[in-house]
């Protein structure tokens, strides 16, 4: 795989100093360009791509005068290629915003060089390798007072809870403040349906398909899940044409 060319924006010059010291100290980087706003980020962009360099990822400050961070990730992710962006900031609120924006990470500082070797791997495979039957996506949790993103390949079903939505994975569960209808419209590339008013399943994780007395449930891993008689027909169809296409000729 190549070397990463990135883009580090902070208009504090302490934080973007250390922030491009960490960056060049990991061999997956091999050019680091700075910023310190979000027009000179703009301008920088724009040159790369008109001399046929572009940047593939951008490590972005939030709170910046002038052209804050959420703005410019909104513009970036309006690029024919947008580069990957990696929010790194002092701030938790925006995490929501880095969702929307389908950020590869958020970081809070003081940056932990371990937790920017992993936002650099996300990046990096992100870049050298599509994801398959769908995109894979990224959602911010809340764990003990840090933000981590826990990736829709790794939820098996999701739960509604009102306004908010409960992620369930092999680990545990995250509840997250999105609405079950919004990650329905998000999550549909990588392989998500919904099979009630209150479940959103990821195919692959259905075991077992029950029909009994007109009922309809799904088993995904040790639970077992409802599915509305209005799904009903279009799950079992779909699971028929997924066994069709893995039986072998």
């Amino acid at each position: 795989m190549a070397q990463l060319r990135v883009l580090a924006v902070d208009d504090e010059l302490p934080a973007l100093e250390d922030l491009s010291y960490l960056l060049r100290a990991d061999p997956r980087i091999g050019e680091v360009v700075t910023a310190r706003d979000g027009a000179a980020a703009l301008r920088l962009l724009d040159r790369a791509i008109a001399d046929g360099r572009p940047i593939d990822a951008v490590f972005l400050d939030i709170r910046m005068r002038g052209l804050d961070g959420v703005v410019l990730g909104r513009l970036l992710s309006q690029f024919a290629n947008p580069p990957r962006v990696v929010f790194v900031t002092a701030y938790e609120e925006h995490a929501v915003d880095a969702f929307e924006i389908k950020a590869e990470d958020y970081l809070l500082k003081p940056v932990r060089p371990e937790r920017l070797a992993e936002a650099i791997r996300r990046v990096a495979i992100s870049a050298d390798v599509p994801a398959e039957g769908g995109e894979s996506d990224t959602i911010p949790v809340e764990l003990g007072g840090v933000t981590r993103f826990v990736s829709s390949a790794d939820v098996m079903y999701v739960e509604a809870h009102g306004d908010y939505a409960r992620l369930h994975t092999a680990a545990g569960s995250h509840l997250v403040r999105i609405p079950l209808a919004t990650l329905e419209e998000r999550w549909a590339s990588a392989g998500f349906v919904r099979v009630h008013r209150s479940h959103l399943v990821a195919v692959k994780h259905i075991e077992e398909l029950h029909i009994d007395s007109g009922k309809c449930s799904v088993r995904v891993g040790d639970t077992e899940i409802p599915v509305s008689r209005r799904h009903t027909r279009e799950l079992r169809d779909l699971l028929v044409r997924r066994a069709r296409k893995g039986r072998p000729e």
